[in-house]
């Protein structure tokens, strides 16, 4: 099975292929330029890199958030586009499930979620036991007792509050914010053999934080 990804969470975002549960590639996009920018582009890249056609992909797999509204909204139009052309399904993976994925243990996730604040959630051995939610940084590490593995961006924008706040038990993750297309691609593998293959059309973004326009029409 040929499965590509895309993730769109980060500024930088990244994509993948995965063989028959083999990373054949995996590469960073530039963070220089918008998603609208390089997409579809990186994905026909990746592709041309790895010497794989488009109508060779089984699945197609995409991160679903939580991470920048635009980001998010590009990365799934573009992933249900390809997968609604080729027939395929399309699988939407949370940014934290492949972030605890890669970091193993007990993992709070950490996404910049700008404005002072992160997108957050903690793992156990991959097992969510406290759900997304944003908060400002400081409440979350006076509620960490025992030592704990910091990955995603907003770890590395953190990073010295982190450790200067738990000192010995605050693991950072090397690296703070690592390329996710694979891991998503991964975990999407494994919900594909469980028999979930969804149409593109039921891919769903996670956002946390309502959006701004919304937030704004409240106010209105």
């Amino acid at each position: 099975m040929l499965i590509l990804a895309l993730d769109t969470t980060t500024r930088t975002g990244s994509c993948a292929l995965v063989r028959d549960g083999m990373l054949v590639r995996e590469e960073g996009s530039d963070p220089s330029k918008p998603p609208a920018a390089r997409l579809p582009g990186d994905l026909m890249m990746l592709l041309a890199h790895a010497g794989a056609t488009l109508d060779e992909v089984d699945l197609f797999a995409v991160a679903t958030g939580p991470g920048s509204f635009t980001g998010l909204r590009i990365g799934i139009a573009t992933m249900q586009g390809l997968a609604f052309a080729a027939g395929k399904p399309l699988i939407g993976v949370s940014g934290f499930d492949a972030l605890a994925a890669i970091g193993g243990g007990r993992v709070a996730t950490w996404v910049d979620a700008w404005r002072g604040e992160v997108y957050a959630a903690l793992y156990e051995n991959g097992r969510e036991v406290v759900p997304p939610t944003v908060s400002l940084p400081a409440p979350l590490l006076a509620a960490t007792t025992e030592p704990t593995l910091f990955i995603g961006d907003g770890a590395d924008t953190y990073r010295e509050l982190i450790t200067s706040t738990l000192g010995a038990r605050a693991l950072i993750a090397d690296p703070a914010t690592p390329l996710l297309a694979g891991a998503i691609a991964g975990l999407a593998a494994d919900a594909a053999r469980g028999g979930e293959l969804p149409p593109p059309h039921a891919i769903r973004p996670v956002y946390v934080r309502r959006p701004d326009a919304e937030l704004a029409r409240d106010r209105a």
